[in-house]
């Protein structure tokens, strides 16, 4: 059990030991070509980035294997599916020793509404994106159930009234370099 909340608490980050794998002007064209567009095929991708299609497969296969592309996804406009409520919650733990923070971790993987949960320095222990379908949901079905949580000491909620911005792209500029040559990056090992 240790170990599966060890991956939960990594999952976001990767924090664990890294290695180095070298990434070149291809390679962060491909990424970002991917970030755009996952369902584009090879072929496409190679004619926007001057490769050929077994090459994009073979960059992809190894971007894969190093753990860079952890999974493809389609991204679902929550308000079509009826979940138009977003709120960002803060969840301060009573204590800071013993087992109380993976026993939330445990009990917080489990709620669906829960998008993201992060463990954070500051005023608060956890930070939480939460979605619901509307307030009586939100309050009766998810925020009910994280103040019996053992442990929690208080949640502070704020909801979204409009989305300015939202991405999944990370950005990729920092990895890239003017003159071409290939760059280092760290890798969860």
């Amino acid at each position: 059990m240790a170990s599966q909340t060890k991956d939960m608490h990594n999952a976001c980050m990767n924090q664990d030991k890294f290695d180095d794998l070298l990434l070149d002007k291809f390679d962060i064209s491909l990424l970002a070509a991917l970030q755009y567009n996952a369902h584009a095929t090879n072929q496409q991708i190679g004619e926007q980035i001057h490769l050929s299609a077994s090459q994009v497969s073979r960059r992809i296969q190894r971007l894969e294997s190093s753990g860079i592309i952890r999974r493809y996804v389609a991204l679902l406009d929550p308000a079509s599916l009826g979940l138009g409520v977003r709120a960002i919650s803060y969840v301060t733990l009573s204590r800071h020793g013993g087992d109380e923070g993976l026993a939330f971790e445990r009990e917080i993987a489990a709620i669906p509404e829960v998008l993201d949960c992060y463990s954070v320095a500051g005023e608060s222990d956890y930070i939480l994106q939460i979605v619901a379908a509307d307030l009586g949901v939100l309050s009766e079905s998810v925020l009910r159930v994280l103040t019996r949580i053992k442990g929690v000491a208080s949640i502070r909620s704020n909801i979204v009234l409009n989305c300015i911005k939202s991405s999944t792209e990370l950005p990729l500029g920092h990895i890239g370099r003017a003159d071409g040559v290939a760059r280092k990056v760290r890798i969860a090992g």
